[in-house]
């Protein structure tokens, strides 16, 4: 997998990338971006709803589980 700036969100302060595996009329899909001591998630589909924060322990608990499913 690897990862890539997400187009079409101008003017926000945090810069969002999306797996390569997510396209455009694919699959609905995550979004990241990092700030200091914190990691927020989006859905790709909608980039003006709700977001969700994590700080580093539970994000690195969650991708660690993950990469085991």
């Amino acid at each position: 997998m690897t990862i890539k700036p997400s187009t079409g969100d101008h003017g926000r302060e945090l810069e969002w990338f999306k797996s390569s595996h997510s396209t455009d009329d694919g699959p609905s899909c995550v979004e990241v971006a990092a700030s200091p001591g914190t990691v927020h998630v989006r859905d790709s589909k909608d980039v003006n709803g709700a977001q969700l924060a994590f700080t580093e322990g539970p994000w690195t608990g969650f991708v660690a589980y993950a990469a085991n499913r």
